[in-house]
């Protein structure tokens, strides 16, 4: 025998194609080539493979070597490949039995000694493997990770030689055991957070319908407290919604966290992150922090300090909720659902507008600092909430605490219920055909909707934001149709709209 055949997967996105490992051993020179577009890790993946072949105690064959890996236009990278060049190279030879190897797929990183080291992106291909009923082998560090697929038949080894050994009939593999999960409800809670009743409100507004939201206010009034505690009044992730987030994290390379996976994404990157650094790209393109938080929650502090560009990449995958990153060599796309918080100050002092007259910033220096901000992106934020310094009997150590979350979660899964039934998502991902069936409103609501455009100057865009802010304030109150009071509660929400409006006034 001098063929041999071995399946694995490489790393595409968030997908894993099928990758067939093809090892031929013909005469001539000892040569070992590896061909199908392999990049640097892969090519030298030949110099671990034979040190592991030999310090397993298998024979590596002097002879001419040729590995293709099909299909030969797809690029392939990392040290993934390792452990199914083994064992072609020990199949083609006749040291493991060939037949063996047909109903098995193959991933891993071999060391030196013939241990097998972890590899990234091993979730995708377990999702993979078991969509075509093939059992999946990897290293034991990776077993937890792939072992999230449910019902799929993943094994775990420690080293080439337990795999050769399994191959062999003589020893069973265990099969890969799911890591202990985290309680749900262990995270920041919203009891934590003492007055602020319009902010703890709009919050659960935009949990209830996956709005995006801006707090506006002084240093320390709470904003970034608050905005900490929405996952935790978020509903649950589905099983296919948190497997989707957790194969991201799984490619990223920053890997999976084992015990909290079925929790909602929080991301918070600091102001100074580059473009690539929030939306992904690199050569070799992985997600950046807006795909890491798919079905999340994506936190931007002080917003007013960011890049403005920086800021203004996020304006298309706000609406597609995907980003598509091109180069020169290949294109990525990632998914990004995500639900944006944003905070800022509302003059560069931070104190425009308190009560105590501290702030001493002139017109123009309050314009230029909330210029910052695009008025495309701050049209694309639902939600613009005035959060006040708190009070002096607020911070008493003796004040009465807030509502839990779990009490807040309640409401808004019954409102996200409402809204799935109805119309098979969030409020905020609602069409301009299902807004205008689901958020009908009287001819006196009508004509307050329209002096609120002429007065704010909105957007056809902000029109229907607001639209959608008051069918979720509605469903939150279980009406079935929308009221003065949610149009008017919705329409108050839009307070840098308003603000605009008086200073071009």
């Amino acid at each position: 025998m001098s063929l041999a055949l071995v399946h694995s997967r490489a790393r595409e996105n968030v997908r894993a194609p099928a990758v067939r490992v093809e090892v031929h051993l013909s005469g001539g020179l000892p040569n070992t080539a590896i061909v199908g577009l392999p990049e640097a890790a892969v090519r030298e993946s030949k110099d671990r493979v034979r040190a592991a072949i030999q310090n397993a105690q298998f024979e590596y064959p002097a002879r001419r070597i040729t590995v293709n890996l099909a299909p030969a236009d797809l690029p392939k990278d990392g040290a993934r490949f390792d452990l199914p060049i083994a064992l072609g190279i020990l199949a083609a030879t006749g040291q493991i039995p060939l037949d063996a190897l047909a109903s098995g797929e193959f991933l891993g990183e071999l060391a030196l000694t013939g241990e097998l080291r972890a590899v990234d992106g091993v979730l995708p291909a377990a999702i993979a493997a078991k969509a075509d009923g093939r059992t999946l082998f990897v290293p034991q560090a990776n077993g937890a990770e792939a072992a999230l697929v449910a019902d799929a038949d993943v094994r775990t080894a420690r080293t080439l030689l337990e795999i050769c050994a399994h191959l062999h009939g003589h020893k069973t593999l265990p099969e890969a055991v799911v890591a202990p999960v985290a309680p749900a409800d262990d995270g920041p809670d919203l009891a934590d957070v003492r007055g602020q009743a319009l902010a703890r409100r709009a919050l659960e507004i935009a949990a209830a319908g996956a709005h995006h939201l801006l707090f506006l206010g002084p240093p320390g009034c709470g904003k970034t407290l608050l905005a900490s505690r929405l996952p935790g009044i978020l509903p649950p992730l589905s099983e296919d919604e948190a497997l989707e987030t957790a194969a991201i994290a799984s490619v990223s390379g920053r890997g999976v966290d084992l015990s909290h996976w079925k929790r909602r994404p929080w991301r918070a990157p600091h102001h100074t992150a580059s473009a690539v650094a929030l939306v992904g790209g690199g050569a070799d393109p992985r997600p950046g922090e807006i795909s890491l938080a798919h079905h999340g929650v994506l936190f931007l502090d002080e917003l007013a300090e960011w890049d403005r560009y920086t800021l203004d990449v996020l304006r298309e995958p706000m609406e597609s909720g995907r980003v598509c990153i091109s180069r020169a060599a290949r294109q990525a796309e990632f998914p990004a659902r995500f639900q944006l918080v944003a905070a800022m100050n509302p003059c560069p002092c931070g104190w425009a507008g308190d009560a105590s007259g501290r702030c001493r910033c002139t017109a123009e220096q309050v314009a230029r600092y909330r210029g910052r901000i695009s008025g495309p992106l701050l049209d694309r934020i639902d939600l613009h909430v005035a959060v006040p310094r708190l009070p002096h009997g607020d911070l008493r150590a003796d004040a009465p605490p807030g509502e839990p979350s779990a009490a807040v979660r309640a409401r808004v899964v019954g409102a996200r219920r409402i809204q799935v039934q109805r119309g098979g998502g969030p409020n905020a991902l609602l069409g301009q055909r299902q807004l205008e069936r689901v958020a009908r409103l009287s001819a006196a609501d009508q004509a307050l909707l329209e002096r609120a455009i002429d007065a704010l100057q909105l957007s056809a865009r902000a029109t229907h934001r607001i639209l959608r802010v008051a069918r979720t304030i509605a469903d939150l109150a279980d009406s079935a149709s929308i009221t003065t009071a949610h149009l008017s509660e919705a329409i108050g929400y839009r307070q840098l709209d308003r603000r605009s409006a008086m200073s071009t006034a």
